[in-house]
C-alpha cells in the first residue's frame, strides 16, 4: 500500500514539476536568444572542465586496474598460500565468505574470471574480492526500514526507526516543507519506518524523498546555533 501511496504521490509531483519546468524552458530560452544575438564568447574553461568530466571515469578505471595489477604482482612474488575472501556489497548490506587458502596461481585465476570483482590486501595480508551487487542484502531484504533520524535526515534502518540502529545515512530532509506537501499518513509512515524488502521499493523510496532533500545551498545558508 505504501508502495502505490508513493507512486500516486510522484505522480503529483512530477505534474507540478512540469508546469514549472514549461516556465523555466521559455526563460531560459529567451536568455539563450539574448546570448546569440549579442555572440557573447564561450569560456574556455567550460570546455576544459568538460573535457576533464568525461576522462574522470576511464582515469578511475585505468588507476583501479592498476593497482590490481600491483598487488597481483606482489601475490605472485611473494608466493606461498594466503586466506581469501568473498566480500558481497550490496546497496544495502554486506557480507563476507571465506574461500580458503589460495595458491598465487588460483588467486590470478580467479581475477581472470570474475572481472567484475575487486581485488585488494587487508592488513593481515589476505585477499579480498569485493563484488558489488545492485540487490538488497538477505538480511535487509528482512528487516530494513526507511525513516528520519535524529538530526532530520533520510536514512535506511535495520528494523523500525524507533530502534535507532541506522545502516545508511542519504541525506538531509526539509521536515517543514515535506510535512506542509505530503498527506499526514505518509508523514506518519515515514517517522514510524517504510519497510522496503527489495532494490525497486528501495529507489522509488530514495527517489521520491529525494524531492524533499535539502539543497548544500540551503545547509550554507543556515544559522548555526
Amino acid at each position: 500500500m505504501v508502495f502505490n501511496l508513493l507512486k500516486q504521490l510522484k505522480k503529483k509531483i512530477r505534474l507540478k514539476r512540469k508546469r514549472l519546468i514549461f516556465g523555466s524552458y521559455v526563460l531560459l530560452a529567451a536568455i539563450a536568444y539574448l546570448l546569440v544575438a549579442y555572440e557573447f564568447p564561450k569560456p574556455a574553461y567550460r570546455e576544459a572542465g568538460a573535457s576533464l568530466g568525461q576522462a574522470a571515469a576511464p582515469e578511475i578505471d585505468q588507476a583501479l586496474k592498476a593497482q590490481q595489477e600491483q598487488t597481483l604482482r606482489q601475490i605472485r612474488s611473494e608466493g606461498g598460500q594466503r586466506l581469501t575472501y568473498i566480500q558481497r556489497s550490496y546497496v544495502c548490506g554486506e557480507e563476507q565468505q571465506e574461500l580458503g587458502l589460495k595458491s598465487a596461481d588460483e588467486i590470478t585465476a580467479l581475477n581472470g574470471e570474475h572481472s567484475d570483482w575487486t581485488l585488494s590486501l587487508n592488513s593481515g595480508g589476505n585477499v579480498i574480492f569485493t563484488q558489488h551487487i545492485d540487490d538488497l542484502s538477505p538480511k535487509c531484504k528482512q528487516s530494513a526500514y526507511f525513516g528520519v533520524d535524529e538530526s532530520g535526515n533520510l536514512s535506511l534502518f535495520d528494523g523500525l526507526p524507533a530502534n535507532d540502529k541506522v545502516i545508511r545515512t542519504f541525506f538531509q530532509l526539509n521536515i517543514q516543507y515535506l510535512e506542509s506537501t505530503l498527506p499526514k499518513e505518509t508523514v506518519h509512515q515515514l517517522h514510524e519506518g517504510i519497510r522496503v524488502s527489495d532494490v525497486a521499493e528501495f529507489n522509488s523510496v530514495l527517489s521520491t524523498f529525494s524531492d524533499y532533500a535539502v539543497q548544500e545551498s540551503e545547509k550554507a545558508m543556515s544559522p548555526n546555533y
